[in-house]
């Protein structure tokens, strides 16, 4: 291309490019003043439809990707069933929450926010936890994530928080991770979204399993009774099996093993038979108690303390039968926070309101037109009876001649509902018509600190480090600087080490606010359900002449409480015994990695042992696993494995009972009934934080 034609080409495109430093406008060119607020009545109002910038903002977001969601792409799903332990008739009209052993069946979809479709489980992020009701009122979808808080209070700063987290648009790099400059640029510049920030850079960033990840449905509701009064409510899922995660490094190293990790996992256990199931719970607050906290119930960024509010359990969850087909169910499942039924309501929270109406411009967009709710994992077990006609994919047959209300030609169908129909809460509203944030809005770090007291010590070890890792991989030392100098008024010394490990000037302590002090033990995952071994991977190493009964005791004792137990050697087929038997292996630990376990059992036999020895892959597979800090078990001459560097002394040297407790490790000399007993106790608990690893190479 000459010369001339290049610099035409370029003229043609220049008429498509904007010009960064105009003000701010619409796409009509009106300049807009303010982009931070929805206009509402009054400074605590409800959002106003006639928000022309919002909604054109709004709008244009949700139609940026088609087909694939804009967020939440990255998803997988599954069917079961909720049943009511008791009855909330006191508090909601909602029939599936009337009264005990009422029974509801539901879709779940569990998600990863800022990925594609293509990205892996395993990344750090907010995972989405969506469930919809199908009741006999009606759809009930409860849209929610594994974190209690979001990133920003007004719906209006949904897109510029997307794109800032998505892959930065001039190279589309990188793909479904935080750890950049755009989004830590806008963190630093938005103080709002510091409490999220903490959720996002601590463990609960990192599950172990949808099984083990809680839910939260992030805003405040309202229940309606039968005589229209309200309760403000806040829903909870808490997994029966304990929230757990992963660490970081091992997390990293899944994306390359299997990057379909947690999809996996909740797909295998469904079809093992072992149901993952979740409580829900539920917080109530009387409407006259709405202004009795140190925040502001409409405001997304804040939880309330279980401490203050006790979480009451309504209801338990079971997940029990896997899609037919992806696409048809798990992909085109459509989730709308205002598809509510009567006795559960809505508040002015700005972040909800702008949800109910960007969840359904969504959907028209990408399930093809207005008729997405026949799609047969939409469709609702109620009757549907309207005046809705027409339309891309409308697969109902309408008949008659009517199609409008009120009419005499159709003898007056579909009728009003004379009983049961949805009735608004009844509030008064007035104010200004006015772009302004409540001030009781204006707290943006005393519940961040509150969440950062209240983590254990290796939670509060692991949320530093990633906070330096996220903010290391930003090359503008102005953002690292400005997110610091935030960070400052959670906790002097948090912002101080997040300082030193990123290159930038440490704050003095001065400049930033006094820790309070305060904490709320709920919020820490040390304090979260231990014990069960149902679902949990453990793999038992392996070669020619392993001891085959200690094999078979260890695996069916372990298998007998619900562990997926797998024997892995260096190659596939089977093993041979110490007594000329055979055992079969389940996987060639070449194929998979100690990652994907939960827990590593050595077995003896004295060949079986040294060839396990003189195996690089098979030690490296074994102090990966102690690096993660995962229960370790060696039986008779396995043991040997954990006696040569670089595992520290205390490991290598006998195991006692603190050894034991702390490190996660038990070793004998057989596979009796106390060694197979004790290691199960050590998967049950998940993790031995207080091991020391930084001697163990990478």
């Amino acid at each position: 291309m000459s010369t001339d034609g290049r610099d035409a080409k370029d003229r043609q495109l220049d008429q498509h490019r904007t010009d960064s430093t105009e003000p701010l406008t619409t796409e009509t060119g009106v300049r807009v003043g303010n982009t931070d607020n929805s206009l509402r009545a009054g400074a605590r109002g409800p959002t106003l439809l006639e928000d022309f910038h919002a909604r054109e903002k709004i709008t244009h977001f949700d139609h940026e990707r088609i087909p694939e969601r804009v967020v939440h792409a990255r998803g997988a799903g599954a069917y079961g069933h909720f049943t009511t332990y008791r009855g909330l008739a006191d508090r909601t009209t909602a029939h599936f929450l009337r009264g005990p052993g009422v029974t509801t069946p539901v879709f779940v979809r569990f998600s990863t926010v800022a990925g594609s479709r293509g990205s892996a489980d395993t990344v750090r992020d907010v995972r989405g936890f969506a469930v919809k009701f199908y009741t006999e009122e009606g759809n009930y979808d409860l849209v929610g994530n594994n974190m209690p808080v979001f990133f920003i209070q007004d719906g209006v700063k949904f897109p510029d928080f997307v794109h800032a987290v998505k892959p930065e648009p001039h190279n589309e790099i990188p793909q479904a991770q935080s750890a950049h400059d755009t989004l830590w640029d806008f963190v630093g510049l938005q103080p709002e979204t510091t409490h999220m920030m903490m959720w996002l850079m601590s463990d609960r960033a990192l599950p172990r399993s949808y099984r083990m990840m809680q839910g939260f449905g992030v805003h405040t509701f309202r229940f309606v009774d039968a005589e229209g009064r309200g309760t403000f409510v806040k829903f909870h899922w808490r997994p029966l099996l304990g929230t757990h995660s992963l660490v970081w490094d091992e997390t990293q190293r899944v994306q390359g093993k299997d990057p379909d990790y947690n999809r996996r996992d909740l797909w295998e256990s469904i079809e093992r038979g072992q149901f993952p199931e979740w409580e829900l719970g539920v917080q109530l607050v009387e409407e006259e108690d709405e202004h009795a906290f140190d925040f502001d119930l409409l405001d997304a960024t804040k939880i309330i303390p279980e401490e203050q509010v006790p979480v009451q359990p309504v209801g338990k969850l079971v997940l029990d039968r896997n899609p037919d087909n992806f696409f048809a169910e798990t992909e085109q499942v459509a989730f709308h926070t205002a598809n509510v039924v009567p006795g559960i309501d809505f508040t002015n929270d700005p972040l909800l309101q702008a949800r109910n109406f960007s969840y359904l411009d969504t959907q028209l967009l990408r399930l093809g037109g207005s008729n997405f709710q026949q799609i047969p994992v939409n469709r609702p077990v109620a009757p549907v009876s309207d005046n809705q006609r027409d339309g891309f994919a409308q697969h109902r047959v309408h008949r008659g001649k009517t199609s409008y209300f009120p009419n005499r030609v159709g003898g007056g169908c579909p009728a009003l509902a004379e009983e049961g129909g949805y009735h608004h809460y009844t509030e008064k509203v007035e104010g200004q018509k006015i772009r302004v944030r409540s001030e009781s809005f204006a707290d943006h770090y005393s519940q961040a600190t509150l969440f950062y007291n209240s983590l254990a010590d290796w939670e509060k070890e692991h949320l530093r480090a990633a906070f330096r890792f996220e903010l290391g991989k930003c090359e503008e030392l102005e953002v690292r600087q400005r997110v610091v100098a935030n960070l400052n008024h959670v906790d002097h010394g948090l912002a101080v080490n997040v300082a030193e490990g990123i290159g930038v000037v440490p704050p003095s302590a001065e400049d930033g606010t006094p820790n309070h002090g305060r904490s709320s033990p709920a919020l820490s995952q040390a304090n979260t359900t231990f014990g069960s071994l149902v679902g949990r991977q453990v793999a038992v190493l392996v070669a020619d002449g392993v001891d085959g009964q200690a094999a078979s005791a260890l695996k069916d004792s372990l298998v007998a409480e619900g562990a997926v137990v797998e024997l892995l050697a260096a190659r596939d087929g089977a093993v041979r015994t110490e007594d000329g038997g055979a055992v079969t292996v389940d996987r060639a630990y070449t194929t998979v990695s100690s990652v994907l376990y939960d827990a590593v059992a050595v077995l003896g036999g004295t060949e079986c042992a040294v060839t396990l020895s003189g195996d690089g892959t098979a030690r490296h597979f074994l102090l990966e696993a102690y690096k993660h800090h995962k229960p370790l078990a060696a039986i008779g001459a396995g043991g040997s494995l954990l006696t040569a560097p670089p595992l520290p002394e205390g490991v290598a040297g006998p195991v006692t009972d603190e050894t034991r407790s702390t490190m996660g490790v038990v070793k004998s000399g057989r596979a009796g009934d106390d060694l197979i007993t004790e290691f199960a106790r050590l998967v049950g608990a998940h993790r031995f934080w207080a091991r020391p690893t930084s001697t163990i190479p990478a």
